[in-house]
């Protein structure tokens, strides 16, 4: 509902946004679907929907995921899928097919308990599973790419990179499930629109985090709070807890691009002095949250059908920001403007510039892992299928266009694009 309040101290209450116009969240529908009915009726049926899951959460009754529901061909299928988790090229679409929209809660328990968490923490399972369906449902799933499949593929990468040897060889099982819950719950609560959008519309979140990483703090935030609601860690002793709610914070605050620059100097500084010292727990630390950097861009890394996919999800997803600040007559943001920012020019840049200096250290950490040189390979491979697909548009323009120049904006892209 639009009232959220969850755990004590620290954890921030939720109201709705400040924007006179735009009702966060329901972002999507009001965009996609027309009119839906008024607000009123729309906050009272939502704060009915997790009043009636919140009530049910607090008899103990385990909500059922569909997956169990489903034939036995369908679970044999994820099952066999399950045994290959570790492979880079795992379908994460195919998975959540087959799990009934279940992929990120059948991949979290299988995970916790191939990685022996669930006995080492002696957890139970009955309330283990339902702080997964709690972090499954708040992402949106009209998102179409910040949602509970992205934080299935986020935790799947973060699982692969858990294994590379140089850094498997010192992890605790703290350390490994701090990096699985975070990969897991780092973007629980996306609203579908980025941290400028929530400034200049004034959004009450904005205000709360000063503009200051504002998506990754809220994440952060509501994952606590969650944690807190389901007294999963209720058995540990509370310094336990305490330390393992700042270390999450400490990881999902690493996923702001923003910081991105911040994280390369610190780990380029590292590497070239060669004095990473994984037996210390503050450099094991560091680099969880380098590791969960990769996981969350890994993206373009992946097999070319896979990275596609991804790639005009997120672009949907910036288009539909640009088409609400251009209904609202706000500036439109920097990627956002579908007539002007093509899927091939976004990626091209965002591999250019912000995925491949992160991977190249990420496999110089790694000593070039079959997994690094994997990933490398189809960074680069896909990387020149978009440059292809950009010079095919450019070439359709100019054939296009009448006078059989290249215009000037199409000039400027060509000439962007180009810049090393």
């Amino acid at each position: 509902g639009d009232a959220r309040v969850r755990g004590q101290t620290g954890v921030v209450s939720e109201r709705r946004g400040s924007y006179p116009f735009i009702d966060f969240r329901l972002l999507n529908n009001t965009t996609l679907s027309g009119e839906i009915g008024t607000k009123k009726k729309v906050k009272r049926l939502l704060s009915f929907q997790r009043y009636f899951h919140a009530s049910r959460l607090l008899r103990g009754i385990v909500p059922q995921t569909s997956l169990y529901l489903l034939d036995e061909d369908y679970l044999g299928q994820a099952r066999h899928m399950l045994s290959k988790v570790g492979m880079w090229d795992f379908d994460i679409f195919l998975f959540d097919r087959l799990t009934n929209g279940n992929s990120l809660v059948t991949l979290l328990c299988h995970l916790f308990n191939v990685h022996g968490l669930i006995h080492h923490f002696q957890l139970d399972m009955v309330t283990l599973h339902r702080f997964f369906v709690m972090v499954q449902e708040d992402y949106h799933s009209q998102n179409p790419y910040h949602n509970a499949v992205h934080a299935a593929d986020v935790t799947q990468a973060m699982h692969c990179y858990l294994r590379e040897p140089k850094l498997a060889s010192f992890l605790t099982p703290s350390d490994i499930m701090l990096g699985l819950l975070a990969a897991a719950a780092h973007d629980v609560d996306h609203p579908g629109v980025n941290q400028p959008f929530l400034i200049k519309t004034k959004h009450h979140l904005a205000s709360l985090y000063q503009n200051i990483s504002v998506l990754e703090n809220h994440h952060w935030r509501s994952t606590i709070g969650m944690l807190r609601e389901s007294r999963l860690l209720a058995h540990l002793p509370k310094e336990v807890t305490q330390d393992i709610e700042q270390q999450l914070g400490s990881l999902i605050l690493a996923t702001d691009i923003n910081r991105q620059n911040e994280f390369l100097i610190r780990l380029k500084s590292h590497l070239d002095n060669q004095d990473l010292r994984l037996e210390d727990a503050q450099d094991r630390h560091f680099m969880l949250q380098i590791a969960l950097k990769c996981a969350d861009i890994c993206n373009p890394c992946r097999v070319w059908d896979l990275s596609k996919q991804w790639s005009e999800r997120v672009c949907e997803e910036f288009y539909r920001q640009g088409d609400l600040e251009q209904k609202f007559e706000l500036e439109i943001s920097p990627l956002c403007n579908q007539q002007k920012d093509t899927i091939p020019s976004i990626q091209i840049g965002f591999m250019t510039y912000i995925v491949e200096p992160l991977f190249e250290r990420w496999a110089q950490f790694t000593g070039n892992t079959p997994l690094s040189e994997n990933m490398l390979n189809h960074l680069r491979r896909n990387k020149a299928k978009w440059r292809s697909l950009l010079h095919k548009q450019h070439s359709s323009s100019r054939s296009n266009d009448h006078s059989g120049q290249v215009t000037g904006s199409q000039e400027q892209t060509l000439n962007e694009e180009e810049t090393p």
